[in-house]
């Protein structure tokens, strides 16, 4: 046999053990009798539903991904200034309380009937802006009054002046005749008389006229009274009156009438008084630099310094006052909270300035497109911010970049962008130990 030959026969044996194979198959997905129903429909449904979720599965998980559902489970530490401020070595700790240097019970100058209030607490006003309303009916019919008597002295000084005009055009042809020798030297005389009289008249009456004149902005003011305004910007932090009540600058003593329509705080006024015990005022000096401490917000820390030591002592406690500025503004610092104060050592002339940046954990920072980055926490979000890192201390690292106070990812993992959802379970302390001492 030729290899041709050989070779045919061989495709034709491959051939038919194909076909084979294939029957074999076939008998294979053969659906058995024992498998259908009674009434002889196969039971395909178990497969088709599996399928289905199979299927649904999958679009959910690539919906998931897709839409950035994935989420980190973190850690968050927050990053602080590095105790090379030369004043991070506390001398005394007092407690206290946020006090406002302006904050007034604003009320009318007059004793009247409440018509109008427009303000409630929380509001932010303007100085100048209006407050509430006083019922000013008698104000309105006294200025009436005021401004009908001011324009009856005008009508009069009217008629004394068109007389005074009168009075002198007679006295000049009186004159006149009396030069040429035609009426006699005492009529003349009578016209200067009447001149004089006219002019005193007018005079007096310009001064009638000053006086209405007063009187009506005495009553336009007696007016104004019954408009109570805000005497500085500020906030609304207590609405003492309402509509109805009477209001009166003098208390009447029986509980019944109101003093005050409402009280404003200028919150750009805010400072902290604390009471120092005698036995450590000699740590405290004026411009002292100092940290405070809201109990509301125990994990921030305000810079601030010393305005003043109030020089007298309260006999009973043995303390002293002392006035502390607020060197940061925050809608979070609120009128009467308590605060803690530390006093800090003042760094000694000539030393070194302090290192710039913050410290941060070593393993927040990481590498993303070739440059250092950290992950600020943003709500539930990551946030990538690029840093300049700096010099290491112990497992912390000084970088610049981010705030004091911002909250950032310990360790974030490789696969993490910006924009990333996050799921912090733990918050370390502010890195304010012994290796932040380290930066002096």
């Amino acid at each position: 046999m030729s290899r041709g030959s050989y070779a045919t026969l061989c495709d034709r044996i491959d051939g038919e053990l194909a076909i084979v194979a294939d029957l074999d198959l076939l008998k294979e997905l053969r659906i058995d009798s024992r498998e259908r129903d009674s009434d002889g429909v196969p039971r395909r449904w178990p497969w088709v539903v599996g399928i289905a979720a199979t299927l649904l599965i999958g679009i959910g998980v690539a919906a998931y991904v897709l839409l950035g559902g994935q989420r980190f489970e973190v850690q968050a530490a927050i990053a602080a200034a590095p105790s090379g401020t030369g004043a991070e070595a506390a001398v005394l700790q007092a407690t206290g309380y946020v006090t406002a240097r302006r904050e007034a019970t604003v009320s009318a100058q007059i004793t009247g009937t409440v018509s109008d209030v427009l303000i409630e607490e929380g509001d932010h006003v303007k100085a100048g802006q209006v407050l509430a309303h006083l019922n000013s009916t008698a104000q309105r019919a006294q200025l009436a009054q005021a401004q009908a008597q001011f324009s009856s002295t005008q009508a009069t000084l009217a008629q004394f002046e068109a007389q005074l005009v009168q009075a002198r055009r007679d006295l000049v042809r009186k004159q006149d005749l009396v030069g040429r020798k035609l009426i006699a030297q005492q009529t003349v005389d009578d016209a200067v008389t009447l001149v004089d009289t006219a002019k005193a008249q007018a005079e007096a009456q310009g001064r009638q006229v000053e006086l209405a004149h007063a009187g009506v902005q005495s009553a336009q003011v007696q007016l104004d009274y019954a408009t109570v305004r805000a005497p500085f910007d500020g906030v609304i932090i207590a609405k003492s009156a309402q509509v109805g009540e009477i209001v009166s600058p003098l208390s009447a003593g029986g509980g019944f009438t109101r003093t005050g329509v409402g009280t404003i705080v200028d919150m750009d006024s805010l400072e902290i008084t604390v009471d120092v015990n005698e036995s450590y005022l000699n740590r405290v000096t004026p411009a002292q630099p100092a940290q405070a401490v809201l109990d509301a917000y125990p994990s921030w820390t305000i810079p601030c310094h010393v305005i003043a030591i109030i020089p007298t002592a309260d006999r009973g406690k043995a303390t002293v006052k002392v006035r502390v500025a607020l060197e940061v503004k925050d809608p979070r610092v609120l009128p009467d909270m308590g605060v803690r104060v530390s006093f800090l050592e003042q760094a000694p002339k000539g030393a070194a300035a302090p290192p710039k940046g913050v410290l941060v954990p070593a393993s927040a920072v990481v590498q993303r497109d070739g440059k250092d980055a950290v992950f600020e926490i943003d709500g539930s979000r990551a946030r990538a911010r690029a840093i300049t890192p700096g010099q290491a201390y112990s497992d912390l690292r000084l970088v610049e970049g981010i705030a004091a106070g911002a909250r950032v990812v310990r360790e974030p993992p490789a696969e993490m962008t910006d924009g990333a959802k996050l799921l912090v379970t733990g918050e370390t302390a502010k890195t304010d130990s012994t290796a932040a001492r380290q930066t002096r």
